[in-house]
């Protein structure tokens, strides 16, 4: 499904990212990014089921495909197109990217799988940080597992309040945590992983070492696992 064809179309577009340029190849786009890309979504549905049967594969663009027009409206990069492909497969309930999810990043020379939830809103976020407090010690136990470390890396640590966030003890032994404003784990892959056989089990597998990750964090949300 996925073949190298598609990296080599995005390095194309990342010296051609225009409007005249992606029309006139949009065939390109659409033989070796898209099509192939919703056909590894339908294949994915039942190895994802298997996970957990809360969170969907939907095979469409605004589905569980993004779409690959930017949104340049408020943003100083004027480029039209994204130069990657993005992959998310979302809790059945969560409305947006800012859900819990497991999500694919295919870019040429980054490449990776992660899991959690980015930029999470303020109820939400307030939401997870409680159950951390709460729930320390299973906290721990889940995102210092050894068998999810030796898969997925954390970090965001730039991006992390300065501050305890409010009304959490700034002493609190997770305040580090406390602080996050993402809670999210990525996995580094090859282009030549994800181009082959087998390639939807394998991301399966992947994902199933986040399996108690995940399931704190949709529970912390009040979300079904």
């Amino acid at each position: 499904m996925i073949s190298p064809a598609l990296f080599d179309f995005f390095r194309q577009l990342s010296v051609n990212n225009d409007r005249d340029w992606f029309n006139s190849n949009r065939s390109l786009y659409e033989e070796h990014v898209k099509l192939p890309l919703l056909q590894f979504i339908r294949e994915f549905a039942q190895p994802l089921h298997t996970i957990s049967p809360h969170f969907l594969a939907l095979p469409k663009v605004g589905g569980s495909l993004f779409r690959i027009h930017r949104d340049v409206r408020f943003s100083k990069n004027k480029k039209p197109y994204k130069e990657a492909a993005g992959v998310y497969f979302r809790h059945k309930i969560g409305k947006d990217v800012h859900a819990p999810g497991f999500y694919l990043h295919l870019e040429p020379d980054q490449v990776f799988a992660s899991v959690g939830i980015w930029a999470p809103g303020g109820k939400e976020l307030l939401m997870i940080r409680q159950s951390i407090a709460d729930a320390s010690k299973e906290w721990v136990r889940v995102s210092q597992d050894p068998k999810f470390l030796k898969v997925f890396i954390q970090g965001y640590e730039h991006q992390k309040l300065k501050r305890a966030p409010k009304g959490f003890d700034p002493n609190h032994p997770l305040i580090e945590d406390l602080k996050s404003k993402h809670f999210v784990a990525s996995c580094p892959l090859s282009e030549e992983f994800v181009c082959s056989d087998d390639f939807p089990n394998k991301l399966a597998d992947i994902y199933r070492n986040s399996s108690e990750f995940m399931k704190f964090l949709t529970r912390a949300l009040g979300l079904s696992w």
